[in-house]
């Protein structure tokens, strides 16, 4: 086994990963209870597939019967700058990094099939592969095959990766001695807590989903609660707020895929607010934003543009009014009183006399 070992590692990294552990396939009770607490106070917000899917989250058999050992794969996607340098251009849309190119479901997919077949043909072992999409309780596994720690943030955490790792698992039906678990080395630093611009990290590593600007802007389907849409600032997929605080991200270096780097990658909102349905789908055809949809990136880059303060955007917000998505409507609205004067406000009203949806007639209702 132990020679087995090291040839899996050795593929592994041929195949370009930069980082690979292994671990026993059971979630400890400890785990399993935090994460039922995690539900039952509704953290996951609208994510109701992680309560569906609990019992193959802390119990992988569930998932494969044959499973024994559990590889956990790591891929670098460090950028070359600190994201956080974005925040200050309030006219541009702030994409966090792993979105920025290529989707990496598909580039770590193809290197995962790539070591399912050399399993087969050089051991005649069989083995499930999985990027992300499925139940897969990743970050335990991958502070037990000592990939990292969970830092506060909740994401993991290496000393030579920082928080830029994506994860991926191969499932074996054989054990494999794990590795020795390492210690969370987070320390006393609260720098992502800090930083969160929704105080949406809480103590014991937890994270309120329902405020999490990345849960707002990818998986959240409704209207942006209006508590939280000043705060979010000019993000319109994901943030990287806490993940690029973090101190050890020092040692990280730049990635070496180069299909997670974009050096032509267009920050203007303009630029996004004249897209329709179908240049949305063509710009975004290989990356992992077309998985929102339109009205969801439309909802962001609206909400962003209204905390922008450019009133060169105006023009293209009120294009977006005769959308005949409520959501649309309503959250122009919202980012249209951010920029206009009152005597403007009085006319939007006016424009907008005959219209019937509730919701939107609530954003009506809170215009001052």
């Amino acid at each position: 086994m132990e020679e087995l070992k090291k040839k899996l590692k050795k593929k592994i990294l041929t195949e370009g990963f930069d980082i690979v552990g292994f671990a026993t396939s059971k979630v400890d009770k400890e785990t399993q209870k935090n994460y039922q607490n995690f539900l039952n106070k509704n953290y996951h917000g609208e994510m109701k597939w992680l309560e569906r899917h609990f019992e193959k989250k802390v119990n992988p058999k569930k998932i494969w019967d044959k499973v024994e050992t559990v590889i956990v794969v790591g891929l670098n996607y460090s950028p070359g700058t600190n994201p956080l340098r974005f925040n200050a251009e309030k006219s541009a849309a702030n994409i966090s990094v792993y979105a920025q190119n290529y989707d990496y479901h598909d580039i770590i997919k193809e290197k995962l099939i790539n070591i399912q077949d050399w399993l087969i043909s050089e051991f005649n072992i069989s083995s499930k592969v999985f990027v992300d999409t499925s139940p897969v309780m990743e970050k335990y596994f991958a502070q037990k095959a000592k990939i990292g720690w969970q830092g506060k943030h909740t994401n993991i955490v290496s000393k030579e990766f920082g928080s830029w790792l994506f994860l991926a698992e191969i499932f074996l039906p054989i054990k494999i001695k794990e590795e020795d678990n390492l210690i969370d080395n987070c320390g006393t630093c609260t720098k992502c807590i800090d930083i969160c611009p929704t105080d949406a990290i809480l103590e014991d590593n937890i994270i309120d989903a329902r405020k999490c600007i990345s849960y707002l802007t990818i998986e959240y389907r409704g209207p942006i609660p209006k508590s939280l849409r000043k705060k979010m600032g000019n993000k319109v997929y994901g943030c990287d707020d806490c993940l690029s605080v973090c101190p050890w991200n020092k040692f990280s270096k730049e990635t070496n895929e180069k299909k997670f780097i974009n050096d032509n990658f267009n920050r203007d909102l303009l630029f996004f607010l004249n897209f329709n349905e179908t240049k949305f789908k063509s710009y975004f055809l290989n990356s992992p934003i077309r998985r929102i949809g339109w009205i969801r990136f439309l909802r962001n880059v609206i909400i962003a543009s209204g905390n922008s303060k450019d009133k060169n955007l105006i023009k293209a917000i009120y294009y977006h009014l005769n959308n005949c998505n409520p959501i649309i409507r309503g959250s122009c609205i919202w980012s249209l009183s951010q920029l206009l004067n009152d005597k403007e406000i009085r006319l939007l009203r006016t424009k907008l006399k005959n219209e019937k949806n509730k919701y939107v007639l609530y954003e009506l209702d809170m215009l001052t």
